[in-house]
């Protein structure tokens, strides 16, 4: 067995295990520990427990050795710095132009870094703005870009319920919150109702998420009895009826009875009913009448199609046959029309040619003849 402590270095931070070694470590005490960011000190919000090593994910670093009083104050001057800080971060944010909003400055343990916080709509280049800090502090500076719901808890603020802000007040990580979890609430969906002053959804709808989903918590002996769905057809004490709405909270279900009344009940009272339709049951008999006639009908159209399908390829080659008939004739004389126009085309242009290449031959002759009487003595 191993023993191991929770260590939180800010107010609703996130805890941090740490084996006390062979320090005698008390809860709410202050420690100084190594961590992967440098040494810093916090304080023991979980008291000493015993744990298995298959519990433990990696192994765990030793307490360096209790806060004494000059740690206590070098934590208080560095809180002052951090103010100072900050003034000066907003001014060179502000000389550079930049669009970003600064939200806090923390400054390590042993001043070997300094990490602005801030926020922004979108990328943002702050090498320049790096460079002009690091000329005034003459330490390490980091710039950090956080989140809508992050701004939230390090800022702090009130809720719409009127008590702070629970990311700020306890909340150690930020659990996934989905719009589902209101709707089964019967929360109204309105955004501006149900978020919180981050814009986001308000973290406390996690809370009674596992009362309504039967996985735990409170209402976990509850659970037993499962709520019925809406839609479903029920039997109560009154009567047989219809489930139209849920409480889930009140577990409570409204039903409409097959008498036309409402009635609001508990769901230990409600027993699923065999019935599945809005039908009286008078309208069975006259809904089975009807499925027969369709379905003789449907047949008989069936019958006569497939007789029309069987007849249809005789019927199919007779009109062929008559349409062959009446028209092969004409068919005929056309294509031989054809043919003796495309012949006759055929000879009349061998004919025009045999009659130009005459007429050349003939014009040659008339020359030569001219040339010789002209060339004779008269």
């Amino acid at each position: 067995m191993e023993t191991i402590i929770g260590v939180r270095f800010k107010k609703a931070g996130k805890v941090y295990y740490f084996s006390p070694g062979a320090l005698t470590v008390e809860k709410n005490d202050r420690v100084v520990v190594e961590t992967l960011r440098g040494v810093e000190c916090g304080t023991v919000v979980l008291a000493p427990r015993e744990v298995t090593p298959e519990e433990m994910v990696h192994p765990l670093k030793i307490v360096q050795r209790l806060a004494n009083e000059g740690d206590l104050k070098r934590m208080e001057e560095n809180k002052k710095r951090e103010r100072e800080a900050f003034g000066i971060g907003v001014e060179k944010i502000r000389a550079r132009h930049l669009s970003m909003k600064l939200i806090d400055v923390e400054y390590a343990f042993d001043m070997s870094r300094i990490t602005f916080y801030f926020t922004a709509d979108g990328r943002i280049d702050f090498r320049e703005l790096v460079k002009d800090l690091a000329a005034v502090f003459r330490t390490r500076i980091e710039l950090r870009q956080i989140g809508v719901r992050d701004e939230a808890k390090l800022m702090g603020g009130i809720g719409c319920c009127g008590r702070p802000l629970c990311c700020a007040s306890f909340l150690g990580d930020f659990e996934p919150v989905s719009i589902r979890m209101a709707k089964e609430q019967n929360l109204s969906l309105n955004p501006t109702k149900i978020s919180g002053i981050c814009g986001r959804l308000m973290c406390c709808l996690k809370y009674e998420s596992n009362c309504y989903d039967g996985e735990g918590g409170c209402c976990a002996r509850q659970q037993r009895v499962q709520a019925p769905e809406q839609g479903s057809h029920v039997a109560t004490a009154d009567g047989d009826g219809k489930v139209i709405s849920i409480n889930y909270q009140r577990r409570m279900a409204t039903i409409l009875l097959d008498n036309s009344r409402t009635v609001v009940t508990s769901w230990e009272d409600v027993v699923a009913s065999d019935a599945q339709s809005d039908e009286p049951e008078g309208a069975y008999a006259r809904r089975d009448a009807r499925e027969t006639k369709e379905g003789h009908r449907r047949s008989r159209h069936a019958q006569d199609g497939r007789e029309r399908r069987v007849n249809a390829p005789h019927e199919t080659k007779g009109r062929e046959a008559k349409r062959i008939g009446s028209d092969g004739s004409r068919r005929r004389s056309r294509s031989q029309d054809n043919r003796r126009e495309r012949a006759q085309g055929r000879k009349n242009r061998r004919d025009a040619q045999q009659n130009r290449r005459g007429s050349a031959t003939r014009t040659q002759q008339d020359r030569r003849e001219d040339t010789k009487q002209k060339g004779e003595p008269k």
